[in-house]
């Protein structure tokens, strides 16, 4: 079980540097990590999340989100502005640019979906939703230990 275990473990990383590299080719204006940062705001709660809730959602520290976010700015997918209730907090909105841009590409995001979960059944896909779910709830508690540990 412990092999199998470290199996899992160490393919998280090579299974997410695979899918880094063919997503990167899919598009040559926008990155696997910038479509996933312009997906994590666009699916946010908030219409024009700040800088710290989007890195919070897609699991990446403020400074990286927002190198993305100057870059993603330059093209246009992007603006960044200061919260009109407090100067130091920048808000994140997508701009029409981008929705339409996102637009163009859905066909080859979904043709590319379906090649990867090709020969999956409709069950496994929830099992593997459900483990997902299970691992994510787990880094997170183990996070927040390690918060905490460094806090004492």
């Amino acid at each position: 079980m412990e092999n199998a275990k470290a199996f899992i473990f160490g393919s998280i990383f090579t299974l997410s540097n695979k899918l880094q590299i063919i997503g990167d080719r899919l598009d040559s204006n926008l990155t696997v990590k910038q479509w996933l940062l312009l997906a994590g705001i666009h699916n946010s709660r908030n219409e024009h999340p700040t800088i710290s809730e989007v890195a919070g959602i897609i699991g990446n520290s403020r400074q990286n989100v927002k190198k993305m976010l100057l870059i993603l700015e330059k093209l246009g997918f992007v603006k960044m502005g200061n919260d009109s209730n407090d100067a130091r907090v920048q808000k994140v909105k997508i701009t029409e640019k981008c929705l339409d841009y996102l637009k163009q590409r859905e066909k080859r995001e979904l043709k590319f979906l379906e090649q990867l979960f090709e020969g999956f059944e409709p069950s496994e896909i929830q099992e593997l939703i459900h483990g997902i779910s299970k691992l994510e709830k787990n880094i997170i508690s183990i996070a927040r230990l390690k918060h905490d540990e460094e806090k004492e």
